[in-house]
């Protein structure tokens, strides 16, 4: 158990879970990887403003 390291992964398991409240990214409704990407951008942007 190294708490540094539980930490980060908090971090990014929050981030992830906030991200999955659009429903277009946790569902994945893009066909394209590029796709997906910009979709995954858009709801992060929002976050970061």
């Amino acid at each position: 158990f190294r708490r540094a390291a539980y930490r980060k992964r908090c971090r990014v398991e929050c981030l992830f879970n906030r991200l999955k409240q659009n429903r277009r990214v946790a569902t994945r409704y893009e066909k394209r990887a590029a796709n997906y990407l910009a979709m995954v951008h858009i709801p992060s942007i929002r976050l970061w403003l």
